[in-house]
């Protein structure tokens, strides 16, 4: 029996005809949204290992001011944050009419918040610790659906 092939920072699946490296487009600009410092970094460099633009904000206000210098194709939000919750940063994007598919990450799944979300237009809901596979195909899933 042949050894399986060992992961690659850059196929989450072990096989260079993984679907997920087919479908994926280099460079496109992704937004990391987290209070935490390694969450944020460690989601940035799997996102950059995976041929994507990726910055890090550690708070939704950040982001918001960060909007004027580029707008990212895709969000990844934390849900709970001091200030301006994942949620209320869905709230304010769609009332000031700024649309951009994003994925909401939590550690704490509390009942009626992936309902909330999804509500709110988030494109996917992803629980901590987060799948690299799991990452890259609900990203994949909603920069294809806001084009």
């Amino acid at each position: 029996m042949r050894p399986r092939p060992r992961l690659s920072s850059g196929d989450p699946c072990g096989e260079t005809s993984c679907p997920v490296n087919e479908m994926r487009k280099p460079n496109r600009r992704i937004a990391v949204v987290d209070d935490d410092a390694s969450v944020r970094k460690a989601l940035v460099r799997l996102l950059e290992t995976s041929s994507y633009d990726a910055r890090g904000f550690p708070s939704a206000r950040e982001l918001l001011f960060g909007l004027a210098d580029a707008r990212p194709e895709c969000m990844i939000v934390d849900l709970q944050m001091p200030s301006m919750s994942g949620l209320e940063l869905q709230h304010h994007m769609a009332r000031t009419g700024i649309k951009i598919p994003t994925i909401v990450i939590t550690a704490h799944d509390e009942p009626g918040s992936r309902e909330r979300c999804m509500a709110a237009g988030a494109a996917a809901y992803l629980l901590k610790p987060i799948r690299k596979a799991a990452l890259l195909t609900a990203i994949d899933k909603a920069m294809e659906t806001s084009t």
